[in-house]
């Protein structure tokens, strides 16, 4: 068995809620989880001293697990390179420097290979809409992307669980009623014939557990609500936990309980797991 202990948009700077940080600190080093993935939004104005307390927590994280990140949407100064006026690198410099050098990790752990995917491009003419508001919201995923994600799957071993770690939601949100991320059905298209069987996303700011039917193979969405004071619907919290096994796939979703100053176990569903597809 495999834990993944998933959590998102943490909103280090004025969002965040020190009390519920500290109680998925303790979490993490008492949990001594096989894998502690954060799914973007570790900052809120991607100001360096954001970017340090969050590289703080994953310093500690690392102490007992191993960790995985990417940017989100938060995490990039689009500001400095906004719809292609401007070096496009600089915009995720401060997160490179702070955070992590890699926008796109690969992480291996016996039976399960985790990639990150980054989603968060800043402004582009690809995430303007008519609604002013989406402005550095939307994500995207390139084709070069998708097929930079295929290679590194198949550099993994055959029989391994799949998940993708990103920030953007590709089913949408029950009260927002939006999808995080553009042309969601194309990139859950390639997701199935790529065999993924996890994706560990936020960006919503309400937790959800889907299950997405393919021709080929099942995939399982975990979005975690944010660990900050900005929840959707005024919610609870939470946080997810991944347990992979042999023959299923299982997930938790932890509940911040003011009365008990911790996380608590909430809805638990399983999937069955089906076995690698041989054309990824």
């Amino acid at each position: 068995m495999t834990t993944i202990f998933h959590a998102s948009d943490l909103h280090f700077g004025r969002p965040a809620v020190p009390e519920q940080i500290g109680a998925i600190e303790t979490m993490i080093q008492e949990g001594k989880f096989d894998v502690v993935a954060i799914s973007g939004d570790v900052s809120q104005r991607a100001r360096a001293g954001e970017f340090q307390r969050a590289a703080v927590f994953l310093r500690d994280a690392q102490k007992v697990s191993q960790t995985i990140i990417v940017p989100g949407n938060h995490d990039v100064r689009w500001w400095r390179a906004p719809v292609g006026l401007g070096p496009y690198p600089k915009i995720f410099d401060a997160y490179k420097r702070w955070v992590f050098h890699d926008l796109e990790p690969v992480l291996s752990i016996p039976g399960v290979t985790l990639v990150g995917l980054n989603t968060s491009h800043g402004v582009t003419y690809r995430t303007l809409t008519l609604n002013v508001r989406d402005i550095s919201i939307i994500g995207y995923v390139t084709r070069a992307q998708l097929n930079t994600l295929r290679e590194k799957f198949q550099r993994a071993p055959s029989d391994d669980a799949r998940v993708v770690v990103m920030h953007h939601n590709p089913v949408k949100g029950e009260l927002s009623q939006r999808h995080g991320l553009k042309n969601t059905k194309r990139i859950l298209g390639a997701f199935a014939d790529m065999g993924v069987d996890v994706v560990l996303c936020g960006h919503d700011h309400q937790e959800a557990v889907h299950y997405i039917e393919h021709t080929k193979k099942g995939t399982v969405i975990s979005t975690a609500g944010t660990v900050s004071n900005r929840s959707r619907g005024g919610r609870p919290s939470s946080v997810n936990l991944i347990k992979v096994l042999p023959a299923a796939i299982e997930v938790t979703t932890l509940i911040w309980s003011q009365e008990q100053g911790t996380f608590v176990p909430g809805p638990h569903q399983s999937f069955q797991r089906s076995s690698p597809a041989k054309s990824a």
